[in-house]
This record gives C-alpha cells, structure tokens and sequence, in this order.
C-alpha cells in the first residue's frame, strides 16, 4: 500500500493520509513506518526531535488497524509530533532541561494528546524545546532545533522543535503551545500555518498556571486545511474542521506594520509583505484600515509578563541544573516581582479594554508575525540575560500583544525574504472567531499558495 509521502516530492497532508487509511488505500503501519524513515533519514541534521518513538509508535499503529471505528476516525494513521512540555504516556517529560533526567514516564496523556490519539493519530516522537520552553530560540542541554530552510538559523522558538518536523515534512502536523508568540513564531520562521486558539478554546494546562492564562495549544501544519483538522480534535470541536470551506466576506481589516515598542525596527520586506496580503484582501472586497500605535505601555508589560513566568516556572527545579539563560531570566524575574513589576496590570489593562480599543470597529488586525529573519542557530542557553533579551525581542517581538489579550491570533505564509528565509504575516480577532481567522487563512492560501516544506536541497543536502 503507498505510503503517507505519496509519488510526488512532497509528503502527503494529514487530510490525504486519513483519507487514505480510512479508505483501505494505505495502512497504518505504513503511514507510521514513511515517517519514521523521513525522521532517520533527515533529522540528524535538523534536530527537531529530543525521542523518537520507534518501537512504540509501531506498536501503536499495528493496534489502531484492529480498531473497529478506524474508517470514522479524522485523523486515522496520521503521524504526529508533540512538543516535549506537555505529559505523553509512558514518556518522560523534559521540558527542554537536564533538571528533568530522574522525572519518571508520565502515568498519563495530556488531554490534548489523549484527544489526538482518540482521533486516530500515533505519536512518532517528542519534539525539543528549549529550556522550561522560554525563549524563541530552540536550544538547549538537550539538543538543538535547526530551521530546514537554513540549518545555520533557528526555527524560532519555543515550539521550534515541532515547526522544524513539519517544514521539513517529516510529519504532516504538529502539537505546539504559544504564551508569547511561541507557535506563530516558528510558524514564521519555517514557513508554515500555525494558530494560537483563543483562551478556553482548546485545553491548556501548561506548566504551573498557563503563564496566567496566555498559553495555548495549538496546530503548526503546512496547510489550512490540517491546521483546522487538528485544531477541530484538540478543541473537541468538529466544526472547526469546516471552516475552511468559508470564505468571510466584507471584513474590515486594522492592518500595522509598526513595531511593538520605541526602539525596534521592522524589516523593509516584512513591511512589504504586510501591504501585499492588505492588497490581495482589498482586491477580494474586504476594506483596509490603518491600525492605531500600540500603546506605550504593551511592550515593556510583555517583557515583564516574560520574566515573571521565568522566575515562576524555575521555582520548581534546581536551580543549579538549570542553564544561565534561564537562571538570568528567572533572577531578573524574581528581582522584579519584589518591586511589584510583574506585567500583571499590563495584562488586565490590555485584556480588558486595550484590545478592544486598537481593533477598534474592524474585524481582524494584520501585522507582520516577526521584525526580521530569524538569528543564527547557537547555543543561547549558555548566555546571559542580555544577549537572549535583545536577540528575542529584536525579531519575535510582534506576537506578544494577542497573547496578552487572549485572543486567537495565526501566521499565514506570505513569501520569502532575499535572504532565503520564509517571511509570516500575523492575524489576529476577537475571542471565538478561529473560524474566521481558518476561512481567511484559506482564501489567502488558495490565491496565493506557499510552499509546503523547506526546499528539498537544503533538507537533504
């Protein structure tokens, strides 16, 4: 039977793959087996995966075909990535720090890999992240994340891991988890689909409080139409799955290209990107508007909120296993709070009335998802507090501003740079519109379709 790549260069989607096994046109085992063989193949170069699941994934696949409900199920056979900070069965969780090395194995699934799984997908592997998944940067004591566009760059961070698996196709989708821009980041930098859901869409229960509500799990796929599949099964919400079959007409759209904070610069062709993706919606009969600055007070609340979820995860591990990074981080955090500045009026003052008034009476907001191409490719961890401050906010600093609100908020493909890199422009709406933001992302899609995966040459080469 084919196998989940399909005769063409390109993998198939995760649509195509369940489609394919709930038909009887390929098996499980199969589909698994193609992954499995694309991660030996390329993933020594890359290094998006802290375990892949070999044996166990097999295993797996082999008692799914004898599942009786497998022609029903909507992601049957696909393989699947989950960032190693959330609980797989039977797996240690790392979390991106040598602190972790005695956990023992999970007892259980989070309920967002239960859902996958109960949906039909099999787990090939855990994807690395960075140390208590803190930075935009995927490197830890670990091991290091490379972006298949450039293995000499990043893949952004913290779902950095995860986006490297998917834009180097060696799995369809991927689980990732956004608090500050942590999956459209990667999305961006690797030139995928990623989406924050909005806060309660889909289950959370990340580290010891969510970062106050901010982060989110959520899908990074090579298109619309998995990123709704997978959102749909970890929302437990099968209308998502559809919403790429509407297209919404007569939006209003608040588009900014300008940076988050005094001090940062946007890069030219990200601006440009911006206007072209604002022209396609103009010319599809949406109306464009200029977006307001973002107020004074957004972007020094960010960094604090960054800080303080610093100072808040390392409480519960030794400090001396930790890497200076994080120790840095946590330190300035923890000084911080003493003084009383922990971002959590910016968080309510923004989430409570600053959103609402940047949007305004548009309907979506249009920025560029980063502020330049992604940094190179190091081992941050070992710096200190000012090499990582300024190397993060210089480039993943656009994405904050929606987490803060709680708002859903997506990167959408929308070219490349002349120096080779994927260029993202973000989308973001009130609470309760993924539906919108999915059937956006596919119009923009099916006019302007991106590439699915990194080119062939620099993965394989």
């Amino acid at each position: 039977m084919a196998g989940w790549t399909g005769s063409g260069v390109e993998p198939r989607t995760a649509a195509e793959i369940a489609a394919a096994v709930r038909q009887g046109k390929s098996s499980v085992r199969g589909a698994v087996q193609e992954a499995l063989d694309r991660i030996a193949a390329a993933d020594p170069r890359i290094g998006a995966f802290r375990k892949v699941r070999q044996d166990a994934a097999l295993a797996e696949a082999d008692e799914l075909a004898g599942w009786p409900d497998l022609a029903e199920l909507p992601l049957a056979g696909v393989p699947v990535a989950v960032k190693d900070n959330v609980p797989v069965a039977d797996e240690q969780c790392r979390n991106g720090t040598a602190a972790t090395a005695d956990r023992p194995p999970q007892p259980e699934d989070h309920p967002v890999v239960a859902r996958l799984r109960a949906a039909g997908a099999i787990v090939v592997g855990l994807t690395h992240t960075p140390e208590l998944s803190l930075v935009a940067m995927t490197d830890s004591a670990l091991g290091m994340a490379r972006n298949p566009w450039d293995l000499t760059r990043t893949p952004g961070g913290s779902s950095g891991g995860a986006a490297a698996a998917v834009a180097a196709g060696l799995v369809p989708i991927a689980h990732g988890n956004d608090g500050l821009g942590s999956i459209r980041g990667p999305a961006a930098c690797c030139g995928l689909f990623g989406l924050k859901p909005g806060y309660g869409t889909v289950p959370s229960e990340l580290g010891r409080n969510s970062w106050w509500g901010l982060s989110e799990n959520g899908p990074l796929a090579t298109t619309v139409e998995d990123a709704a599949l997978m959102l749909s099964v970890m929302a437990d919400a099968p209308e998502l799955a559809e919403a790429v079959n509407s297209r919404p007409s007569d939006l209003r759209i608040a588009v900014s290209a300008a940076p988050p904070s005094v001090g940062y610069r946007v890069d030219r062709e990200h601006k440009d990107a911006v206007e072209g993706v604002a022209g396609l919606l103009e010319s599809a009969g949406h109306t464009i508007v200029e977006a307001p600055r973002y107020p004074a007070y957004l972007g020094p609340g960010a960094v604090l909120t960054w800080y303080a979820a610093a100072a808040l995860d390392a409480e519960e591990y030794d400090r001396r296993s930790l890497e200076r990074r994080t120790r840095r981080m946590a330190s300035a955090g923890r000084t911080l709070a003493k003084a009383g500045l922990t971002g959590a009026r910016t968080r309510r003052r923004w989430r409570d009335t600053g959103a609402e008034r940047f949007l305004g009476d548009a309907d979506v907001v249009l920025t560029p998802t980063l502020l330049r191409p992604p940094p190179s490719a190091l081992r941050w961890g070992r710096r200190g507090l000012l090499a990582n401050a300024v190397a993060n906010t210089s480039y993943a600093g656009l994405c904050p501003p929606w987490s803060l609100a709680g708002w859903p908020a997506m990167n959408v493909p929308a070219g490349t740079h002349s120096c080779g890199m994927p260029i993202g422009v973000q989308f973001a709406a009130r609470p309760g519109r993924e539906a919108l933001l999915l059937g956006l992302a596919a119009h923009i899609e099916a006019v302007r379709p991106w590439p699915r995966t990194a080119p062939a040459g620099v993965v394989g080469g």
